[in-house]
């Protein structure tokens, strides 16, 4: 039932006065029973005049309500309001697969004919389609980026478009480009907003919009006919874009910030006291590593919890949430993965190890708690590498205009039709960020996605250096209103509710600032000694290159398919990676910039010593070879030599550069940076023949492995000397 309503809530509307749409309003009433199974049901104050204003007034509506409010009992009482006068199925753009199957679930058990078109049921389209053609579908849910598939865009969408009875943009912070969770995608639904009829209603929802937030939805809501109106786009019944906004504080969230010395002693607090949290819940960290690391050190300690990253199988993620709605967990630990869309009413907590960017994104997130209990615990234990990692992760969502104006040269011609992968291999670009460009530049009209590809379109595109300045500036801004956050000693859900500019916001009288930390403080010693152990257990597996990038010939790389067997090198080590908890704050400063160049300390040395002695090698190396360094040259010199003096393995120096050695920067993409380092190492003269008096395998020294291919191409050059094997070490991995 707590799909539709907040069962916590006890707020509904007055009884209708006489000729203010009673009827509509009964027989809405009625829907809504049958959905929640409940005969006593009635309406928060905004959800029938969000339903009335789309079914007896054909209007666009804005409703932005804290989650669990039952933002989704309104789509679905209009929808089949809408089917029963005869209007077409209603079409809603969903941003996530799970949000998806939940609200194909919540409307399957109330009666809703509802089904969804997204990646991952590509071979029920056919049979979708069919149900459609029958008119037997009330509800269909399709991602965003389904809107620039092909095939949908061009055999389906027209379809749905000339018969919806209505459109629902979910998660509609999504549209925004300031909202905190922004997808290029999302843009593309004012131009489908655009292409519908005057008459049909169209709704957005969300939980998480500013006052510019919502300025920036309205305005794309009104769409293409509402310039120069002021967002009231003309021939809608109704006229403006209807907005309802509640209070988006909650009050079963009693909210906490704990600040620790240390990343051992917020783990060391997570050891002795989740037990003691309410209920079953989320442990969210900032980086994939951390929430590996941290679901491996409860588990060892006998907590029931799970890992849920971006790294995780979806199937495996499907299996975790279920596990963790059937409280078959104490909890998952999670990355932003597990966001929106995630809908368990009775979720006990919400712990943080590590703070999110923005309050926007905090409240998102700690949103998942409480809906459908009177109380829920919600703990931020912020960390003093927060910043650090932010910037780490900081991404532009936004295209830099030098690589929009690449990729659109490439697309220029006339009859080009490049993939992504091909692409790669003229723009030095990686994957996600030239996917997430072509994205923006196809929003933009300047390329358009085609079987095959991407294809240019022509249409000019100008670069708007300013709005993406004033974009990154707001972002700097959301990351200093975080660190307020855990510094104030006001209200904390008054802090976030402002942050989210509600007109309401109050004091909660529950948080720590209000009635007193709520929360322990002590950590037991042996938790504090079990977590630094566990920090501080080194050693990351360095996977080896298998392929090679495609498209080399283009860089006149003769590189192509698989990697020879007898070219490739074996899989490695590194001491930590730069996002770790443990090792990684440690390296974080060595690699941070500005950092002099300096040998090794002794400390660090020992660990990389530790992962040598763990590496179970079939065979020991006879040797050990560095990378040339030109910005850390004492810091990898004094690694190889240290793994050399302990392991009593000679030392040859570090490997030649025959061509000056590689002249570009860390970035870019697999092709590029293959094609920078490509036969730039070499053995020293003597080499071949010490190799073949000493057979066996080498011991291949970095200070940091990123895309891996220096070490590749490095190893590669040893194998041709005669080495038998390659065994990479680096001190660090980036991700």
């Amino acid at each position: 039932m707590a799909d539709f309503q907040d069962t916590a809530l006890t707020d509904t509307i007055a009884a209708p006065a006489a000729g203010d749409g009673a009827p509509l309003r009964a027989e809405a009433t009625q829907i809504l029973r049958r959905l929640v199974g409940n005969e006593a049901a009635a309406f928060h104050p905004g959800q029938f005049e969000a339903i009335e204003a789309l079914v007896a007034g054909g209007r666009r509506a804005l409703v932005v309500q804290r989650t669990g409010w039952g933002k989704s009992a309104v789509y679905f009482v209009a929808s089949l309001l809408l089917r029963a006068r005869g209007a077409g199925p209603t079409l809603i753009v969903s941003p996530l697969l799970a949000l998806m199957r939940d609200q194909v679930a919540a409307a399957a058990r109330a009666g809703v004919r509802a089904a969804a078109i997204n990646s991952a049921n590509q071979l029920e389209w056919d049979e979708v389609a069919g149900q459609l053609a029958a008119d037997s579908v009330d509800v269909l849910l399709v991602s965003p980026e389904r809107l620039n598939n092909p095939r949908f865009r061009d055999e389906q969408l027209p379809e749905l478009v000339r018969r919806s009875g209505l459109l629902v943009v979910d998660e509609a912070h999504c549209i925004s480009d300031w909202g905190h969770d922004f997808r290029p995608d999302y843009r593309r639904i004012r131009d489908l907003i655009d292409r519908l009829p005057d008459t049909v209603p169209v709704l957005a929802t969300t939980a998480t919009a500013n006052s510019r937030v919502v300025h920036d939805i309205e305005e794309q809501l009104a769409g293409r006919s509402a310039a120069g109106t002021g967002g009231s786009p003309a021939g809608v019944p109704g006229s403006a874009v209807l907005t309802i906004r509640g209070a988006l504080a909650r009050e079963s969230l009693r909210l906490g910030v704990l600040r620790l010395p240390s990343p051992r002693a917020r783990l060391g607090w997570l050891l002795t006291h989740l037990p003691d949290l309410p209920g079953s819940g989320i442990i969210y960290t900032l980086t994939v590593s951390a929430a590996e690391d941290t679901a491996r050190l409860l588990r060892e300690a006998g907590h029931a919890v799970l890992a849920y990253t971006g790294r995780t199988d979806p199937a495996d993620r499907e299996q975790a949430e279920a596990a963790l709605k059937q409280n078959q967990v104490k909890a998952l630990v999670a990355t932003s993965a597990l966001g929106m869309g995630f809908d368990k009413p009775d979720l006990g907590f919400v712990v943080h190890l590590g703070a999110p960017s923005s309050p926007v994104a905090y409240y998102q997130q700690v949103g998942r708690a409480g809906r459908g209990t009177p109380n829920a615990d919600v703990l931020l234990l912020p960390g003093s590498e927060d910043r650090e990692i932010w910037e780490y992760f900081a991404t532009a969502s936004m295209p830099s205009e030098a690589a929009a104006q690449a990729v659109l040269r490439e697309l220029a011609a006339p009859g080009t039709v490049l993939s992504a992968a091909a692409l790669e291999a003229r723009v030095n670009l990686k994957r996600s960020p030239l996917e997430l460009l072509l994205k923006v530049l196809s929003v933009d009209g300047a390329v358009r996605r085609v079987g095959g590809g991407w294809e240019g379109t022509g249409v000019p595109w100008q670069y708007d250096g300013e709005r993406y300045g004033r974009i990154a500036r707001a972002r700097v801004a959301e990351q200093n209103a975080m660190l307020d956050y855990e510094s104030t000693s006001r209200c904390r859900m008054e802090f976030l509710a402002r942050a989210l500019d509600d007109p309401s916001a109050a004091p909660c009288g529950r948080c720590d600032n209000c009635a007193g930390p709520w929360y322990p403080e002590s950590v037991a010693e042996e938790a504090v000694r079990s977590a630094d152990d566990s920090l501080h257990r080194a050693g990351v597996e360095l996977e080896p290159r298998a392929m090679w990038p495609s498209g080399m010939d283009r860089l006149g790389i003769p590189a192509k398919g698989r990697i020879a067997a007898g070219e490739a090198v074996s899989a490695g080590r590194a001491l930590a990676r730069l996002t770790d908890l443990g090792w990684g704050g440690r390296l974080r400063e060595i690699f941070a910039p500005g950092t002099p160049d300096a040998p090794l300390d002794a400390a660090t040395l020992q660990a990389c010593v530790q992962v040598l002695a763990g590496w179970g090698w079939a065979e020991r190396p006879v040797a050990v070879v560095s990378v040339p360094s030109r910005s850390r040259p004492q810091l990898v010199d004094s690694l190889a030599r240290g793994l050399s003096g302990v392991g009593r393995l000679p030392y040859l120096g570090a490997l030649a550069l025959p061509h000056d050695g590689p002249k570009g920067g860390p970035g870019g993409n697999s092709a590029f940076r293959l094609a920078d380092v490509w036969d730039q190492f070499a053995v020293p003269d003597g080499g071949a023949a010490w190799f073949a008096a000493n057979p066996g395998p080498v011991l291949l020294v970095d200070d940091l492995a990123d895309s891996r291919w220096t070490l590749t191409v490095a190893g590669r050059a040893l194998r041709a000397a005669g080495a038998s094997s390659v065994l990479p070490f680096a001190l660090a991995l980036k991700a």
